[in-house]
């Protein structure tokens, strides 16, 4: 029986792969894992899973040496506004090789990012259809913003500038709007993020009583650091959080899939404080225009008021003056019926008055003298009869023009 040594057999299997693949190949090939060593190397792990099942179907050792990775790097970056990281689906040339000790590997010699492009935007589009499907993308949006929200929930990173930019907007306002803010760190770039940040998303939710929104801000860093804000599980738990979610995470032109499902978008964590800022204005205003609504009512209501005691005087005194003259006709009438009626009765009582001095008139002594009648006294004391005298007394008789004494005698 024929033998070969393990050596004699890993060269042949080297010298196979050196006459196959004698120029580089291109590949598509999913990266698992990725380090940078100190010198400047990149070792990196290759996958290829199965569309349907998931399963892995091939996995091999990578690597992209300083000379190539110095270019590789920066270009890949600023065509896909991505870092190379585990999870990138990738088209590269490389070179297979073979090592008698190292095993088989891939060198890596050049790159395509727009492959890389096209993936993300695949792998994009299908978790905002997903979302769709699942029928949350506005869920987040239909919550409303209390009318005054002071008490935020903050995600962020503790050492983030974009933090400070936000705090300070906040307290050194010319406004001076009272809020409370609680911080919930998270890790805000890189791989750990996306648990990161459901992680403070679930802290929230623990005491979610005692806040109106929840605000997630980061600032500055590279535009390659965002990936982690297109994730399907961080976008799912934003969608259905019972808080109005406020995104700032720092980026002008790009919309993250964050962006998208929470209730309000702005570009950076000062504009997020700016919009709790607008707010509280809003809110303000229209407590100075309903005060100032009250006020012109009170003033109008007052105005009116007084021009209706106003024309009640008016109208008091027209009525006073009127029932005046009415009146003053009436007592002038009963004046010069009564002045009418003394007259008559005056008349009255005088004509009544010249009959009764008539009446006595005729029946005074005077006048019955004046007519032949005479009276006689005995004593001051009229006779009526002869026989009130006798003989011998001296009666006094009494006549028109005056009187005389005789005795009686018989």
């Amino acid at each position: 029986m024929t033998s070969i040594t393990l050596s004699e057999l890993t060269d042949q299997i080297q010298q196979t792969i050196r006459q196959t693949f004698d120029t580089p190949v291109w590949i598509r090939a999913e990266i698992s894992e990725l380090r940078e060593n100190p010198g400047g190397h990149c070792y990196l792990e290759l996958i290829e899973k199965d569309s349907d099942s998931d399963a892995l179907l091939a996995k091999t050792k990578a690597t992209i040496w300083a000379s190539t990775y110095r270019m590789l790097k920066p270009y890949f970056e600023s065509t896909t506004g991505q870092s190379l990281r585990s999870g990138l689906n990738v088209l590269v040339a490389v070179s297979a090789e073979f090592h008698g000790v190292y095993g088989f590997s891939l060198n890596i010699r050049d790159i395509d990012p727009t492959f890389t492009i096209g993936e993300m935007a695949a792998r994009r589009l299908r978790i905002i259809r997903q979302l769709e499907e699942d029928g949350i993308v506005e869920m987040n949006k239909q919550l409303e913003i209390p009318e005054l929200p002071q008490r935020i929930a903050i995600i962020s990173s503790a050492t983030a500038a974009g933090y400070d930019d936000f705090c300070n907007q906040l307290n050194n306002d010319s406004s001076h709007f009272a809020f409370y803010t609680k911080l919930f760190h998270a890790i805000m770039q890189g791989e750990q993020a996306e648990i990161s940040i459901i992680g403070a998303l679930e802290k929230i939710y623990q005491n979610v009583e005692l806040f109106d929104l929840v605000v997630i801000i980061r600032g500055g860093g590279a535009t390659t650091d965002l990936a982690c804000f297109d994730s399907y599980e961080l976008a799912l738990n934003c969608a259905q959080f019972p808080l109005p979610i406020i995104a700032g995470i720092g980026h002008q032109r790009d919309v993250s899939i964050l962006d998208m499902v929470a209730h309000t978008s702005v570009k950076t964590p000062t504009a997020a404080a700016e919009f709790l800022i607008s707010s509280l204005q809003i809110v303000e205003n229209k407590v100075v225009n309903i005060l100032a609504d009250i006020q012109y009512l009170i003033k109008n209501k007052i105005e009116n008021e007084f021009r209706f005691v106003d024309q009640t005087q008016m109208r008091i005194k027209q009525t006073l003056r009127s029932w005046v003259v009415q009146k003053t006709h009436l007592l002038e009438h009963q004046k010069s019926r009564l002045r009418s009626n003394i007259r008559m009765l005056f008349l009255k009582q005088n004509n009544k008055l010249i009959l009764l001095e008539k009446n006595i008139e005729t029946h005074s002594p005077n006048f019955l003298l004046k007519h032949g009648y005479t009276i006689t006294t005995l004593n001051g004391k009229r006779i009526t009869s002869a026989k009130q005298v006798k003989k011998g007394d001296k009666i006094c008789t009494f006549v028109a023009d005056g009187s005389f004494e005789s005795e009686v005698n018989i």
